[in-house]
């Protein structure tokens, strides 16, 4: 047994058995062990960032991890932007990097690059095997990084010999360490907190932006009279019917600052001190009130929901009353008619959304946030970008139909985002996967137009013309079929509603342009 096939057995020992890939001449004897070793399925990328940005979107449904197969430091380097969106959102992967056989190295041939250095900007765990007996043991390990709660990217650089060379050897698999215990006196200080006088908000990161933690949280708050809001990174949570939709802290930093400043004390839940994404101009980059008080209930890498399940005991609330959601009686949502709108769009997303649905939401500014969609539509998961590298929502959209196996997904879009991975529509449509993207084409990178004005800049001829996508004109519906992607364009709410229901009795990807 080679190398490379003891790194396949390890991984699938490790229950990797999905491999997002775009090979080079580096990983071919990797590639070709996969023929050798059944059990891994392996799915192209035409570019890394579409590879990276898949593993991403397949953590968040399956909450376990995949591969990522990489061609030597440019490839990595391509794939980082979704890998950086990867690491915000907590999303594990095991992340294979290819390399040069280690007696070539010391030559510096043209793909020679410090790939661990460029691998730890994103990872937590980074390891070159130094033989092929150790290659599966690292492999273990690696599984067992990328394991770890909450869920950390761990990259393995496979230098080419050592996938080649005899000797690999199968171990047992990777065990990850259990998540640091919760601290008692902080979950008895947050009990004293929601006792006090004033305004109080419990603020849930992402590894409590489940339908477990959420009750709890929204119990609590109930019985304190605190309230509940997530954290602006967040990655994916559950909406519809059956849940209590929650806000986020919103993108914009004035308007941030403006729902921030009611409260006085803030508990925070497995997330940091809310910041602005940017510095603006006298503007603070911490978003509470300075007088707010903060407390830390629980870090990332702790058990928030054991944490808030110990406040709730605390508290003496009945655990057999958590969860229950009120369940309102919703009217059927209409199908609206008539010229597009973002609030229009909700209602049409609303009324046809089949249940245990998928929404890859990076629709950015064309969008009200979709209120009534997360109120009442078919119970569904809501997935947004969150390291604020754009170009993330097709990849992951990908990525999570195939960990959702047969779940539709909706890809809100936008378009400057869009033209960054197109290529996942070739996956979607190679894979067959059940991907609808809606393509929201206002021919220009809008978001831009209010960041001028927010770091006071006054643009010019010149400075708009970097924001214009119209010149040319991007004919996107026909590059989806170009892709294999059956694609149509919508100018109304009758032909957009028409193509949406289409798509959702399809079996494979559609793509609708909607030209707003």
């Amino acid at each position: 047994m080679n190398g490379a096939e003891s790194l396949v057995r390890s991984l699938l020992a490790n229950g990797v058995d999905t491999c997002f890939a775009n090979p080079g001449t580096s990983e071919m004897h990797f590639v070709a062990a996969l023929d050798r070793v059944p059990g891994v399925r392996c799915i192209l990328g035409l570019q890394e960032n579409v590879v990276t940005g898949m593993a991403d979107g397949y953590y968040r449904i399956r909450r376990a991890p995949a591969a990522t197969l990489l061609h030597c430091g440019p490839g990595l380097s391509n794939g980082l932007a979704n890998l950086h969106n990867a690491r915000r959102a907590e999303s594990g992967i095991v992340n294979i990097v290819g390399d040069h056989a280690t007696a070539h190295r010391p030559y510096d041939s043209p793909l020679t690059a410090d790939v661990p250095a460029l691998a730890g900007t994103v990872s937590a765990f980074v390891c070159t095997p130094r033989s092929a007996t150790t290659l599966a043991s690292d492999a273990g390990r690696a599984s067992a990084a990328a394991k770890q709660h909450p869920g950390q990217i761990a990259t393995l650089i496979l230098p080419a010999d050592i996938s080649w060379s005899d000797g690999g050897v199968e171990v047992a698999p990777g065990v990850p360490d259990p998540a640091p215990v919760i601290d008692p006196h902080a979950v008895d200080t947050a009990r004293k907190l929601l006792a006090g006088s004033g305004r109080k908000l419990i603020l849930l990161g992402n590894s409590t932006a489940t339908k477990e933690a959420a009750a709890l949280a929204f119990a609590i708050a109930d019985h304190t009279g605190a309230e509940v809001m997530g954290s602006s990174l967040i990655a994916a949570h559950p909406a519809g019917r059956g849940t209590r939709p929650f806000p986020r802290v919103p993108y914009y930093v004035d308007h941030a600052i403006e729902v921030l400043a009611k409260y006085d004390t803030v508990l925070l839940v497995n997330c940091p001190p809310p910041v602005g994404f940017f510095g603006y101009p006298g503007k603070p980059s911490e978003l509470c009130r300075p007088d707010a008080l903060l407390h830390t209930l629980t870090r990332s890498d702790q058990d928030g929901t054991a944490a808030l399940m110990l406040l709730a005991e605390m508290l003496g609330l009945d655990q057999g009353s958590v969860g229950a959601v009120p369940t309102p009686k919703l009217s059927p949502v209409e199908l609206p008619q008539g010229e597009l709108s973002p609030e229009k769009l909700d209602l049409a997303l609303a009324a046809l959304l089949p249940a245990h649905a998928i929404i890859v939401d990076e629709s950015l500014t064309y969008s009200n946030g979709y209120p009534v969609t997360k109120a009442s539509a078919e119970p569904h998961d809501w997935l947004i970008i969150t390291g604020g590298a754009i170009g993330g929502g097709m990849p992951v959209s990908t990525g999570a139909a195939v960990a959702g196996e047969g779940r539709r997904v909706v890809n809100l879009q936008a378009d400057g985002s869009a033209a960054y991975t197109l290529q996942s529509l070739w996956t979607q449509a190679r894979e067959n996967l059940p991907c609808t993207t809606v393509l929201l084409n206002n021919g220009r990178y809008n978001i831009l137009l209010g960041e001028y004005k927010n770091v006071g800049a006054v643009p010019g001829p010149t400075a708009m013309s970097m924001l214009d996508l119209g010149n040319p004109t991007i004919r996107w519906a026909e590059m989806a079929r170009s892709m294999g992607v059956e694609a149509v364009t919508a100018t109304s709410m009758e032909e957009y509603t028409k193509a949406l229901a289409h798509s959702f009795a399809s079996a494979g990807p559609y793509f609708i342009e909607l030209l707003v």
